[in-house]
């Protein structure tokens, strides 16, 4: 990938999995962008079917997509017309970033958009960079995902029809708007039907799934993989400069919070107006307040996230699937819920993975994030980590640390441990507990967390663009 349109050397390497503002889609879509695809389709050949066929598919696949888009600064303008495009056509364009010109990491970018795809929150994904090629290879390294790399509509063709490609990568440095704009039509209207096309991707899908089931990191790995970022965190090793995070991508990576029990209506008001003003990924509230904060929040692109078996994790499983149902049929779209600490601390793995799970299928069903609070203050070494692979094995989306009320919040040394401990499915970590300035933000996502929640969000923001204007 060319310097000048990929990554840029020597820029901190902070993960940064978070979306920018929905595109909502047009109701344009019938008689705009597409009939004028659709003019520039007609009448050509490649590949093996012709351009007659692609349209036929266009016609026939008339539901919207969910689109996970994302750039790097060397893909960042086209990605943005791109984004204007696909909802113009319909489609709901969930933004993984980035947020400006400014240089930043292809791969961060990329592994964003490719897990959105993986756990079913897209349908489709794309990313812009320089070339297209790095972010295929990144993408491709997330199970679940068939990446390619496309510079002509043939091609896009051919990843759709003979391999189910799922993630679409293009390369500002080679293709135009116009020829960008065809690509991503007949990727989005090829489908992949023929059933010997079908029977190899499912060898790829095979793959996939023995890799998930054997690839994981043995217990002697992630205590190296632990005891290395420890040592990085500054035991015995020499202080290294914090990285700046942009302020516009430090605030897709924070859950503004408020769960106090004396939280008012007025309270949850100016909670929501202040994750508008700042752009937050999300408000977590209450299983109460769902409802006033879906209403403050219409039209933001602030997600709601609610709390379930909060504080304590001691409710019966019927009883925490139900809150989850309940708030999602109310708008959340997260649901960040607190596992049995008992039943793990008893060492009733079978308890706890049931307890997740219940949890899980309700959150599936809603199509929503499911999160899983350990409590790490309470556990012991073992019990985080059987705490994080039970909700790996349960089909959660995140594990984390804390619920802010117990004797302790988060530690970088356990999100350290949660991140390696997750890696071979690649949850989220989210740090929470007890994090109240930029600087406990930087050494978090240095840790490995891949989101913050936190109630001092206002004042963290404040310290970032003050460090990022010394930057």
């Amino acid at each position: 990938m060319s310097p000048a349109r990929g990554s840029a050397a020597g820029t901190a390497a902070v993960p940064m999995p978070a979306r920018l503002p929905r595109h909502e889609p047009s109701r344009r879509a019938e008689s705009g962008a597409e009939g004028e695809v659709g003019r520039r389709l007609g009448g050509r050949s490649g590949g093996r079917r012709g351009r007659a066929d692609v349209v036929y598919h266009r016609r026939r696949m008339k539901q919207p997509f969910r689109i996970a888009l994302g750039s790097d600064h060397g893909g960042f303008e086209l990605k943005q017309q791109l984004a204007a495009f696909l909802a113009e056509l319909g489609h709901a364009v969930e933004d993984c970033g980035t947020s400006s010109r400014e240089p930043v990491d292809y791969p961060l970018f990329a592994q964003a958009v490719a897990r959105l795809v993986a756990r079913g929150e897209a349908d489709f994904g794309i990313v812009v960079d320089g070339a297209g090629i790095g972010s295929a290879m990144v993408a491709n390294k997330v199970p679940g995902v068939r990446a390619a790399a496309c510079t002509t509509e043939a091609l896009a063709i051919n990843a759709r029809e003979h391999n189910d490609a799922n993630v679409l990568t293009l390369g500002a440095g080679h293709v135009d708007l116009a020829t960008a704009k065809l690509i991503v039509q007949v990727f989005l209207s090829t489908t992949c039907s023929e059933e010997r096309h079908r029977r190899r991707v499912q060898m790829i899908r095979d793959m996939d799934a023995a890799l998930a089931a054997g690839g994981g990191l043995g217990a002697e790995d992630l205590q190296r993989v632990v005891a290395r970022v420890k040592e990085l965190l500054g035991r015995g090793s020499a202080p290294t400069p914090e990285p700046v995070i942009a302020p516009a991508d430090l605030a897709k990576m924070i859950d503004h919070t408020l769960l106090k029990p004396e939280a008012t209506r007025a309270d949850i008001r100016k909670l929501c107006e202040e994750a508008r003003a700042y752009a937050f990924y999300s408000v977590c509230v209450n299983p109460a307040y769902v409802r006033q904060a879906v209403e403050e929040l219409r039209g933001s692109g602030v997600k709601v996230c609610c709390v379930v078996g909060f504080p304590l994790g001691a409710q019966p499983t019927e009883i925490k699937a139900l809150e989850a149902r309940r708030a999602i049929r109310e708008g959340a779209r997260e649901i960040d819920m607190v596992l049995n600490i008992g039943a793990l601390k008893s060492g009733d793995d079978e308890a706890v993975y049931r307890d997740i799970r219940g949890v899980v299928e309700a959150c599936k069903d809603g199509r929503a994030v499911c999160k899983v609070i350990l409590e790490t203050a309470l556990l012991t070494e073992d019990e985080k980590r059987r705490g994080c692979r039970l909700a790996m094995k349960a089909g959660a989306d995140f594990v984390k640390t804390s619920t802010g009320f117990s004797s302790g919040g988060a530690t970088a040394e356990d999100v350290a441990l949660m991140a390696a401990e997750v890696a071979p499915r690649r949850l989220g970590v989210k740090a929470s507990g007890g994090i109240r300035s930029y600087a406990d933000v930087v050494r978090m996502i240095r840790a490995g967390a891949t989101r913050v929640g936190c109630s001092a969000s206002v004042k963290i923001m404040e310290e970032a663009k003050a460090a990022a204007g010394k930057g």
